[in-house]
């Protein structure tokens, strides 16, 4: 079938031809209708993170419909609108499995791309295809009420902001910063002030201030405003930090109150050194956290669907994904890409 692969770090994504095998007892056929474009696929398609397995079939925000299934699958049937999200297997056994967090799997989780599948040991292909298969415990119930491309970056921005979100009990009474305005945060911004939460956005950039208000922010903070931020130190409860580029997290941890917490969502390329009295000073944390499991990622599609929460997206052909990617790097977009596979299918 048709997909798009990067063969080597420094070569384009092109048409490429790969094999999906007949769904499984417990498994099912999907084929992809729309599929997301993740920051994560330009780091592995051009080997930033030295793991990549070449050739390398991007795309984990997947969004398509059944279209066959194993003999004992029960969850979904031929016509059902469903999801996958980053992975796509774990062990099942460990304490993080058996609690709903397969993406700590003590095992090793199976990625949707860029992984090997345990048994037969094949590479994992992603979601710039025209078709997946999966077992059907790791899919995800798509609802047909949202508008479709807008769900597709949920199953990887939407849970990676829903999760730390909830773990940290975020709701009515909460102050919230969300750290960045981008395909992470302005997700983050319409779940934050869905649960109740009075949200700031916090940026670099004054000409975001529109866009986050627009998005449901209550307020903005300009982080280059040294008096703005002196105003607001030990102002919030809790801060997502959703930002990848080099920055001084002392700076944004003053800011938190007592007890509060800054997670990180966001990975910079280097160490980046905290001093021990922001945190000891107001028993602030300082945490992490990655995506989230199914059940989890599950709860934050039903939710998106009551609140009608969507990311907002630019669809586009699969043929334009490398100028996608050099947009992407520019930040030139608002806020995330979605391939329409249809386009696949047609070459």
């Amino acid at each position: 079938m048709n997909a798009y692969a990067a063969h080597g770090p420094s070569s384009p994504i092109v048409p490429f031809s790969i094999d999906r095998r007949d769904p499984g007892a417990h498994e099912v056929k999907i084929d992809i209708l729309y599929c997301g474009v993740c920051h994560s696929d330009i780091h592995t398609a051009r080997n930033e993170w030295g793991n990549t397995t070449f050739p390398v079939v991007p795309g984990h925000e997947i969004v398509g419909r059944v279209i066959s299934t194993g003999s004992d699958v029960s969850r979904y049937a031929i016509g059902d609108m469903v999801g996958i999200g980053c992975f796509v297997d774990s062990c099942r056994t460990c304490m993080s499995c058996v609690a709903g967090e397969e993406q700590y799997c003590d095992g090793g989780v199976v990625w949707t791309y860029n992984s090997k599948e345990k048994v037969t040991l094949l590479p994992t292909y992603g979601g710039y295809s025209t078709s997946i298969v999966a077992d059907e415990q790791y899919v995800l119930r798509v609802s047909e009420k949202l508008h479709l491309p807008g769900v597709a970056p949920l199953l990887c921005a939407g849970i990676t902001t829903y999760s730390p979100l909830r773990h940290w009990n975020v709701g009515k009474g909460t102050r919230v910063g969300i750290m960045g305005l981008g395909g992470l945060g302005h997700v983050a911004v319409k779940i934050a002030a869905a649960l109740g939460a009075e949200v700031t956005v916090i940026s670099t950039s004054a000409a975001k201030e529109a866009d986050a208000l627009k998005l449901g922010a209550h307020d903005f903070l300009l982080s280059s405003d040294d008096s703005a931020m002196l105003k607001r130190k030990s102002h919030f409860d809790f801060i997502l930090n959703t930002i990848s580029a080099q920055h001084d997290y002392n700076r944004f941890l003053s800011l938190l109150r007592l007890n509060g917490t800054m997670t990180l969502v966001g990975i910079p390329p280097e160490a980046v050194p905290v001093r021990a009295n922001m945190l000891t000073g107001r028993r602030r944390n300082l945490s992490g956290s990655l995506i989230g499991g199914i059940k989890e990622t599950q709860e934050m599609l039903d939710f998106c669907e009551v609140h009608d929460i969507v990311s907002d997206t630019e669809v586009i052909p699969m043929s334009y994904i490398n100028e996608a990617y050099e947009r992407i790097l520019r930040s030139d977009v608002r806020y995330r890409f979605v391939i329409d596979m249809a386009t696949l299918k047609k070459d």
